[in-house]
């Protein structure tokens, strides 16, 4: 069995403005003052290699910082190549810009003992706070959200918040066994899509007990977001997935369960 308790696993794509602005920093401050043992794994996306130098530089400072290079094949395939790598009994994956800071993660620990296996950061919730957020950012948000508790997954309130928990046989399971984001194809891009919604639905299919909390989160400025574009796409892939779960792409997960 592995002796780490958490790992944190932060994809990357060219990310030299967050990494300025120090918010790996932040993530390993908190993580040494934790009485739990950790790892973080740096995911990155085939990233420009002057990008990859920093991260490795970084990386020295402590034998428990990872770098995990990948081919450019999009932001869900390098979270789950993270997610899948990581040792901890704990799996976090985490947005680099640290939009929900790490330390909310105590908040998901807590019901981490509790028999849930998923849980979730949730921007929706009652005791939740969101800053600085564009107003069409945040409506996109809430339309998005009506359709995924149409088609996919009612009962979540957000299923798009990067901050989400996983036990070790939670991720082994969710994670190898995705199809609409398979490892077979990729999405090339450095935009996540439906790819959480995937994650969540496999997982209330296959009966894992899944938490959703309320954290903090607060917006920062990228230009990687195209409401209209990214809207469509979100929808099609939700489409995909219900229509994979029609003709039985997830039994054998199903049935492994």
């Amino acid at each position: 069995m592995s002796n780490t308790y958490l790992s944190v696993i932060i994809p990357s794509y060219n990310e030299d403005k967050n990494f300025a602005r120090g918010s790996l920093n932040e993530v390993i401050n908190f993580l040494q003052k934790q009485s739990y043992t950790w790892e973080v794994i740096l995911s990155d996306d085939g990233s420009k290699q002057e990008f990859v130098d920093k991260l490795v530089g970084f990386a020295k400072q402590d034998e428990r910082i990872i770098v995990l290079k990948n081919k450019h094949a999009g932001k869900a395939a390098t979270v789950k190549a993270g997610m899948l790598a990581a040792k901890g009994e704990w799996r976090l994956f985490s947005d680099f810009d640290q939009s929900t800071p790490l330390k909310d993660v105590n908040k998901l620990l807590k019901y981490a003992e509790s028999g849930f296996e998923v849980i979730i950061g949730s921007r929706e919730m009652i005791g939740a706070t969101r800053e600085q957020e564009p107003w069409y950012r945040h409506l996109m948000g809430r339309v998005f959200n009506l359709v995924v508790q149409i088609f996919t997954i009612p009962g979540i309130l957000d299923t798009q918040c990067g901050f989400k928990l996983f036990s070790a046989a939670a991720t082994e399971q969710l994670f190898s066994k995705l199809v609409v984001y398979g490892a077979d194809k990729p999405k090339k891009s450095a935009f996540t899509g439906a790819f959480d919604v995937e994650v969540l639905y496999l997982a209330k299919k296959l009966g894992f007990k899944i938490c959703e909390i309320p954290v903090k989160w607060q917006h920062h400025e990228t230009d990687r977001v195209n409401p209209l574009r990214d809207s469509v796409i979100m929808f099609v892939d939700i489409l995909k997935i219900r229509l994979a779960d029609m003709r039985g792409k997830y039994t054998q997960s199903n049935e492994s369960r």
